[in-house]
């Protein structure tokens, strides 16, 4: 154990699997009490367990908690600021891909308003707790840690550049995350609160792959990918951790873009790259 994150306190919405569950075991690794919060209790509880396992020295806890609803975020963060006596790390990951999320004229009212409240509103209300106990942080300098703390929200590429595949709820959601995320940044510097978004590109987790169903809209995804493949959750968890630790210590209001090179990108070959006809080169 390195301790990059060695006596903090960390929670993980959408800790069941993907992103959240790889950040929470990364999370402890380096020495944090974390907190797995998730709508499916059962899955956040294997994670609390592979911590107990594998971390003896740190503490896994798991909790059920629906993002759509504000009572739940704000009991998991007076869960473990009970539990633990203060708040460092917030990682607000969870939220939803609904498999009818389509284009804007085929999506209807009943998904777009899920996916708002779950992408959106589950953000703002672990956002707004959070900066509530952040501000109550006791402070320790032999063990460097102090009032404030930092708190991560999962965004998305497509949140930059759009999606190829129509879900027009999901980009809009994803595109508040963003910006919010830069205005609870400014706001909240002067008070040692760093807030930054977490950019995936598409990765061979089980909530993109279910919503990717078929060969032809895998395809249209990897099109654009200069390196070729799905990003893997364990990617993600590397670069929250970052955030997460102190060596971001001067990194606020960013869009941490972790996607491939994929916004960097038009469209790329699959396969061996071929030159174009001596036409088109000049």
């Amino acid at each position: 154990m390195s301790g990059r994150l060695q006596h903090k306190v960390a929670i993980v919405t959408g800790s069941g699997s993907g992103i959240g569950l790889e950040s929470s075991l990364l999370f402890a690794s380096e020495g944090a009490n974390v907190v797995l919060a998730d709508v499916n209790l059962p899955s956040a509880q294997k994670g609390a367990d592979l911590i107990k396992d594998r971390y003896p020295t740190v503490k896994g806890i798991a909790v059920k908690c629906d993002v759509g609803k504000e009572e739940d975020v704000k009991a998991v963060v007076d869960l473990a600021v009970r539990e633990f006596g203060r708040l460092d790390v917030m990682f607000n990951n969870a939220g939803i891909m609904h498999p009818e999320d389509d284009n804007a004229l085929n999506t209807e009212d009943r998904i777009w308003d899920l996916t708002m409240r779950i992408n959106v509103k589950g953000v703002w209300w672990g956002s707004k707790y959070a900066v509530l106990a952040m501000r109550q942080n006791p402070t320790d300098e032999a063990k460097g840690l102090h009032v404030g703390g930092s708190i991560i929200n999962t965004a998305s590429f497509v949140a930059v550049v759009g999606s190829a595949t129509p879900q027009i709820a999901y980009t809009a959601s994803k595109g508040a995350v963003l910006t919010m995320s830069r205005e609870l940044a400014m706001v909240h510097a002067r008070e040692g609160i760093r807030v930054n978004s977490l950019c995936p590109g598409p990765l061979k987790t089980p909530l993109l792959m279910d919503f990717l169903n078929t060969d032809e809209k895998k395809q249209r995804r990897l099109v654009h990918l200069p390196m070729g493949r799905f990003g893997e959750a364990i990617e993600q968890a590397k670069a929250a951790l970052f955030l997460a630790s102190d060596e971001s210590s001067y990194v606020t209001g960013t869009d941490f873009m972790v996607d491939g090179g994929l916004t960097n990108a038009y469209v790329t070959s699959i396969g061996e790259p071929t030159l174009p006809p001596p036409s088109s080169l000049i």
